[in-house]
């Protein structure tokens, strides 16, 4: 019978490099006393002082989007190349590591997930929030029915002096978060009504029902999208803002950062 080496040898066997997930002190030094061997670090933190660091602005759950992230990330910053051949290794079952795969490095399958979250002026838990609430409204829509939304988060100031109020702003005088369960109820309500949805970049629903003024012009969107996408592209084009739209047409769900459409979400595939 063979070894486990004989078995399992070929997840390492020519790796370029192999990447932790979370690792504690002990265990990253386990592995960058290896001679030769490339060690990258990806987490919330760099609690072990690593050398080559990739930060993940939350920790993912969901383990294929955690190295999905992380690799992006790392290709982004240049650390590992397309092609590469890498062992990652993270938790699935425990709070250690305690599962390795073997996956290839590929820039074509860029999800726009890392520039989502990276180097934006909002929390990254309230652009999560708010990815998730809109994609639970497109799955569920308002009363059984399909609905659009669109919420712009981050920067919310100069939002708001490029944008005019289309009704009576209902969180003007609140404190409340999107996090909060009771406000997604109540934003699932509202989403019923024209106008955007600001939010700050801690959290804040500042107000609903805004009308977005931002020039149009030079902003690329797909064919077939309207005005909603257009105004959630062009107001992150002048701000710093990040747009999430929520389509009444198709029930896709959109992310626009500095003017560009960053991801599309099929509320089904969750």
């Amino acid at each position: 019978m063979d070894g486990l080496d004989d078995v399992f040898g070929d997840i390492f066997s020519s790796v370029d490099a192999v990447v932790l997930f979370g690792p504690s002190g002990s265990y990253y030094e386990r592995f960058s006393s290896v001679e030769d061997l490339d060690v990258i670090v990806v987490g919330t933190e760099n609690v072990v002082s690593a050398d080559t660091f990739v930060e993940l602005p939350l920790e993912f759950e969901d383990v294929a989007e955690r190295v999905s992230f992380g690799l992006e990330g790392a290709l982004q910053q240049g650390i590992i190349e397309d092609g590469d051949e890498l062992a990652c290794a993270t938790s699935v079952f425990s709070d250690s590591i305690d599962t390795v795969s073997r996956v290839r490095a590929d820039a074509e399958s860029k999800t726009g997930i890392y520039d989502l979250f990276s180097r934006s002026r909002a929390d990254p838990e309230v652009i999560k929030s708010v990815l998730e609430l809109a994609i639970e409204l497109g799955k569920k829509g308002q009363k059984g029915k399909p609905v659009g939304a669109l919420f712009i988060v981050g920067d919310a100031g100069k939002v708001m002096n490029k944008s005019r109020p289309l009704s009576y702003n209902p969180f003007e005088k609140s404190h409340v978060h999107v996090g909060d369960p009771i406000v997604s109820v109540m934003l699932k309500e509202f989403s019923r009504l024209d106008g955007a949805f600001v939010i700050s970049d801690s959290g804040k629903i500042v107000s609903a029902y805004r009308y977005l003024e931002p020039s149009a012009e030079g902003v690329d969107i797909p064919k077939g999208l309207g005005a909603r996408h257009m105004a959630g592209g062009a107001i992150t084009r002048d701000t710093n803002a990040i747009a999430i739209a929520l389509s009444e047409s198709d029930g896709m769900v959109r992310a626009f950062k500095g003017g560009e459409l960053l991801i599309e979400v099929d509320p089904e595939a969750y």
